[in-house]
């Protein structure tokens, strides 16, 4: 499962890439990383109170918070793939079960 997962997201970043004219390269992968999971803690504090609004309602903030999930989810897949790691033999090291 994680390995169809991580090829989707493999395809739909290269194709951004290529439409987008940048080199995904270790820096970017780590950087990205980076960026989203940041979108996600500025999305989490909207929804728990710790940061203003902007004017939108909770429905779109929850969907918000979804999205940027999503987008950390794929990062953490595709720098996992671009460094080759393992991540179903680590999740079985780490979290004492073996990924379906």
């Amino acid at each position: 499962m994680i390995e169809s997962l991580t090829q989707q997201f493999e395809a739909a970043s290269q194709k951004y890439a290529d439409a987008n004219g940048f080199e995904r390269d270790a820096d970017w992968f780590l950087l990205k990383l980076m960026e989203e999971a940041g979108e996600l803690l500025q999305m989490a504090n909207r929804s728990s109170g710790r940061s203003r609004s902007k004017g939108m309602s909770e429905e779109e903030i929850a969907l918000l918070l979804a999205d940027e999930t999503a987008d950390l989810l794929g990062h953490v897949l595709l720098f996992a793939h671009h460094h080759q790691l393992d991540l179903g033999t680590a999740i079985a090291r780490k979290w004492r079960f073996t990924p379906a």
